[in-house]
Parts: C-alpha cells; sequence; structure tokens
C-alpha cells in the first residue's frame, strides 16, 4: 500500500518541539502516512527553535534534539521540485501571506493537504488539515 503524502507548516513543526501531540502523532502515523514539508520552513523552524526555548523556558538543547527526531520523520522538499509551483502558489496566497508560497507549492507539486495552524492557507484550493482534526486524515476517513 502506497502511503498518502501531508505537507507540514512550520508552525506544526514548532509544535512537534514543544508540545507532545504532533510528536507523538507523527511517530504513530509515520508507516502509512509520508509527512513532508518545504525545506525553508525546516529551516526557519531551526532558526527560531531557540528564541522560543528561552521564551517558554524550555531546554534549549532539549528541543533541538526533538528537531532531530522531527527530521528523522518529515522530509524536506528540495527547492528545485517545488519551484516550478512558485507562480501559481504566489497568485493564489498573495491575498494573504505570499511568504508561505514554498509550503503551498510542495503541497501543489505532491498534491497533497497541508497541516497547519495558519489561516493564510484557507481558501488557496488545497486541502488544509488543523491539529484539532488531523486524525480524521491521519486514520485515513
Amino acid at each position: 500500500m502506497e502511503r498518502r503524502l501531508l505537507a507540514l507548516d512550520a508552525n506544526i513543526l514548532v509544535r512537534g518541539v514543544f508540545g507532545s501531540n504532533v510528536l507523538r502523532l507523527l511517530e504513530e502515523y509515520e508507516e502509512t502516512i509520508a509527512f513532508c514539508t518545504a525545506d525553508v520552513c525546516f529551516h526557519e523552524t531551526r532558526r527560531n527553535i531557540q528564541a522560543v526555548a528561552e521564551r517558554r523556558r524550555f531546554d534549549v538543547r532539549k528541543s533541538e534534539v526533538i528537531l532531530e527526531q522531527l527530521a528523522e520523520i518529515v522530509a524536506l522538499v528540495d527547492p528545485k521540485f517545488y519551484q516550478p509551483h512558485e507562480g501559481e502558489s504566489r497568485r493564489r496566497i498573495a491575498f494573504r501571506d505570499v511568504k508561505d508560497w514554498p509550503l503551498l507549492a510542495t503541497a501543489l507539486f505532491l498534491n497533497c493537504p497541508i497541516w497547519t495552524e495558519d489561516q493564510d492557507f484557507f481558501g488557496c484550493g488545497v486541502a488544509t488539515w488543523t491539529t484539532n482534526n488531523i486524525e480524521v486524515f491521519l486514520k485515513g476517513a
């Protein structure tokens, strides 16, 4: 059976580092779902992790270790694959936050939904899931 695809926004990666639910879901469903993200989402998370950890009074080293665990589950999509969809992505998300185009382009390239807490993706023509209801998708309903 081929695994279904799901693109993760940077805010989901942050939740994966600092919460328990996202990492638990990724580990539980990694055999049936291929999790991925645009490389820039992962790099954005890595850049911001120290500041977030300090703000939340969370051990910075532990947050880096958890991010590495996420990197073993979530595949990074290289720009050479999603960049051909840049123009279409920018058009679709221009009404919200155009800097999110790489993740939308990744979802268009892979023809998959996006897991996000960011309303900027709503109405862009790609299915979006939030953490509150992601298990509906993960369970295959």
